[in-house]
């Protein structure tokens, strides 16, 4: 990446094509998932270097519960395992962790697993990594509006109604990157990407590399943000 390019403040990125990845190689879905992981945590990296401070993973759904059963029950162990496995790559790297979504719906394990990474990073000041766990962006705009009634509000500013979205110091995503071929945002962060660049990528999540997030990167830094204003 050139010198003086622009970078995202906040990136969020729809790992798309984990089962997928297993399938051509004639291996079960779950090891798409655990490759996946794998290289969520070298994107990680990449981004901290690359001097992005926000990072939004979209990690499970509000409809991936429609899947497997098999499927899901893996993938919450996976993601309580890895939570609590990876504290020394937390502190090594000093990554904060904050989390999207309806951690009410969660199992018991992964909710207290979410609840004790998020205390343990709470002081550290590298990227902040935002997990969405069981997070639809149509469900987080109307879990505000109920937490925002609740509060007695009946009307609310654009900056107001922030104050009630899952994370309210995130700032707006500024770069939304998917990755498997689909050109969708799939419920992801809607309300904070009203204005974020949109970036499609073939290549599956499990094939992805430090130099597939430096070509996101690229295309984001030759495009004219406007805003709907004019230049």
């Amino acid at each position: 990446m050139a010198a003086g390019m622009a970078v995202p403040a906040h990136a969020g990125i729809i790992m798309d094509g984990n089962g997928r990845w297993a399938k051509a190689r004639g291996l079960p879905r779950t090891e798409g998932h655990r490759e996946g992981l794998r290289v969520a945590k070298r994107i990680i990296r990449a981004a901290e270097d690359l001097g992005i401070r926000y990072l939004s993973l979209y990690t499970f759904s509000t409809e991936n519960w429609k899947r497997a059963a098999e499927e899901v029950s893996f993938l919450m162990s996976l993601i309580s395992r890895h939570l609590r496995a990876e504290f020394d790559f937390y502190r090594e790297n000093y990554i904060r962790i904050v989390h999207s979504g309806d951690a009410s719906g969660l199992p018991e394990d992964v909710r207290e697993s979410i609840r004790s990474v998020m205390e343990d990073t709470a002081g550290f000041d590298g990227i902040t990594v935002n997990l969405a766990i069981n997070y639809g962006g149509r469900d987080e705009i109307l879990r505000a509006v109920r937490k925002m009634f609740r509060s007695g509000i009946d009307h609310a500013t654009e900056e107001g109604f922030r104050a009630f979205l899952d994370v309210p110091e995130l700032p707006d995503p500024d770069l939304i990157i998917r990755t498997g071929g689909d050109l969708r945002l799939s419920n992801f962060l809607l309300w904070e990407s009203a204005y974020a660049e949109l970036y499609f990528s073939e290549k599956l999540w499990p094939d992805w590399t430090e130099e597939d997030l430096r070509r996101a990167i690229d295309s984001y830094s030759g495009r004219e943000r406007r805003f709907g204003g004019t230049p």
